[in-house]
């Protein structure tokens, strides 16, 4: 059995500068504050999450500089973990300089994750004898691979593609991570590599929650979005539309 306390995990949101798609999304004006900002902001509006366990992974001196604005611990990572590609180990340097038994890594580029939802996370992680815990979208959705192979459970007793009775598949949220800090050296992430079974566990997620934004033209799809959900919300009361087309999809990488 995992026995797991509050006090032995720290709680990182890592984030740089030298984005390949949207350079300097972290700290791109955005309303009036930043991708940076309302993350750091949701971590500190927790219920539960102990102020002095929070650290932000940054390198480049404006990210530090806003960090402190919030008051919050910053753990310097170096320039290259903030500019190349990495193992494991090598981009998440604080594995094993930090005192803590695990990590909650939370993703600053979900700008409609809620408080709330990072709170139901932390206290998953607690009480699940998982090593590791994952936000996951579940989809019920059919799949095929390259070579046209469908890979989804056909339904038994159907001749029809219906949604509504296909067996649910989890999409990763890229958005909520949990791991042994310990295993990070060894290569192993959120309790086994490649995944096992019940290692790390599946946490579910609503959809539009884990919004990632990667492109420019995305900052306005979440400006939507937000006003959709919540007409009142004044944090995006003075953001600008200015709609820009693009012609790359967008793809998910775990937070750099």
């Amino acid at each position: 059995m995992v026995n797991k306390s509050l006090k032995d995990i720290c709680f990182i949101i890592q984030a740089r500068l030298n984005s390949t798609r949207v350079p300097r999304k972290m700290i791109k004006p955005f309303s009036d504050t930043t991708l940076m900002g309302l993350g750091i902001q949701k971590v500190l509006d927790s219920k539960i999450i102990p102020k002095d366990n929070f650290y932000c992974s940054v390198y480049e001196r404006e990210l530090v500089e806003l960090c402190e604005k919030y008051d919050v611990n910053v753990f310097h990572r170096s320039e290259k973990s903030a500019n190349e590609e990495h193992t494991v180990s090598g981009m998440y340097e604080w594995s094993d300089k930090l005192p803590y038994k695990y990590v909650v890594l939370i993703n600053a580029c979900t700008p409609l994750l809620k408080t709330e939802t990072i709170d139901k996370f932390v206290e998953a992680y607690i009480n699940t004898e998982s090593e590791g815990l994952f936000g996951v979208i579940g989809k019920k959705q059919y799949y095929w691979n390259k070579n046209g192979d469908l890979i989804t459970k056909w339904p038994e007793g159907t001749t029809i593609m219906n949604t509504k009775v296909v067996e649910t598949t989890y999409e990763a949220a890229h958005c909520l991570y949990a791991s042994r800090m310990d295993t990070i050296k060894d290569e192993i992430w959120m309790g086994d590599t490649p995944f096992t079974k019940g290692n790390p566990e599946l946490f579910e997620m609503e959809e539009l929650e884990v919004f990632d934004i990667d492109y420019p033209w995305e900052f306005d799809v979440v400006y939507v979005l937000a006003l959709t959900l919540n007409p009142t919300m004044q944090v995006w009361a003075k953001y600008n539309l200015s709609l820009r087309s693009h012609s790359q999809s967008p793809s998910f990488t775990m937070p750099e």
